[in-house]
Parts: structure tokens; sequence; C-alpha cells
């Protein structure tokens, strides 16, 4: 492990609630894994997971003040919803507290939530390693998302959007219109063409 995850890993640890941070470890490793498997950078991905949640804790009426500080937008789902803001938040502090400079690993942060359309490997990476980590419990499928995210990635994507949507309109949760532009985007690719 390089000097810099060491440094980040030490600060997290004051930073993050004992649960946050063990699931903060569980994405890191749990990307590095999935690095290896698809031929990505080890040290950025385990980066990216070390860093995902790093404004997570922070209260959010303080995560709207910061944003609304730094000129981070946020949009009226954001504000209902201030804990989608960590995300952004999230990747602005990895930059300005933490020092991390790599675009990609910063991007990954951003929409490790939400995801988007056309994500790149590392984003797809953090994205499927937050929701699946060891520490992870609740989500559905979870056997079947953690088989099927060493075989197939942008099928996995799907899934984890799938369920979280269909778990949001459950629990009739406000789902980020990010969510559905990026399912009805890995939809259109995993079946080339629209199941919903």
């Amino acid at each position: 492990m390089s000097e810099q995850l060491k440094k980040i890993k030490k600060q997290l640890k004051k930073e993050l609630d004992k649960n946050r941070y063990q699931h903060t470890l569980g994405v890191m490793y749990t990307a590095s894994c999935l690095a290896m498997r698809y031929g990505s950078d080890m040290e950025k991905a385990m980066l990216a997971g070390l860093l995902h949640d790093c404004a997570k804790c922070i209260p959010s009426d303080r995560q709207i003040h910061l944003c609304e500080k730094h000129r981070i937008p946020i949009r009226e789902v954001e504000r209902k919803n201030p804990h989608l803001l960590h995300a952004k938040l999230g990747a602005y502090l990895a930059k300005t507290e933490y020092g991390v400079k790599d675009p990609q690993i910063l991007h990954a942060i951003e929409v490790h939530t939400t995801g988007e359309p056309g994500m790149g490997l590392l984003d797809k990476i953090l994205f499927v390693a937050d929701y699946m980590e060891p520490h992870r419990d609740k989500a559905p499928d979870l056997p079947k998302v953690r088989a099927l995210a060493f075989t197939d990635l942008d099928g996995t994507v799907r899934q984890i959007l799938y369920d979280t949507i269909h778990y949001l309109n459950q629990k009739r949760g406000s789902v980020d219109s990010r969510t559905y532009d990026t399912y009805q985007y890995y939809e259109k690719e995993h079946y080339g063409t629209n199941h919903t």
C-alpha cells in the first residue's frame, strides 16, 4: 500500500464513524479486486474506494452550506435529499483536502451514488464495489450481484440500478433522474432494447 493511501486511511479514521470507516475499507479492497479482474489500475481503484464516502459523515445542512460556498451546483432532488450531495462534495474534498488530482478518481467518486450513462471502467468498479462490499448485507440479490460482478461488469451495473430503483419505489423514496437515465442506458446496452 502506498504512503498516500496509508496517510489518507489514517485521516479518514478520524473523520468517519466506525461503521462508515469499515464500509470504506470494504469498498477499497473490493474495488482493488475488481480492478485486478478487469485490468484497471489497482492503486486508483483503492484511492477511489477509500475516498468515495469522505463527505458522508458531514451533517446535511453543512453539506449544503459547503456546496454553496464552493459553488458546487445543487439540483432540486439533492436539496430535497441532501444525502445525495456527499458524492460531488466528496470529489471536491478528495481534491482539496486529500490531494487527489487524478480526474478519473475524482469522477468515479462524483458518480458513485447515481451512476451516469457511459461510465468509464473505474466509475463502474467503484459503483459496484460500493454496493457489494463484504459488510453490505441488506441489498436484494447480493449473492447474484457478487457472482455477476466478476463476469459481467455492465450487467452488474444494470442489475444494481434495477434493484435500487425497485427498492426506492417500494419505499416511496425519491429516485434521482440520473439513476433512471443510467439504468435506461445500461438496460439498452445489455439487451439492445428497452425492457422497461
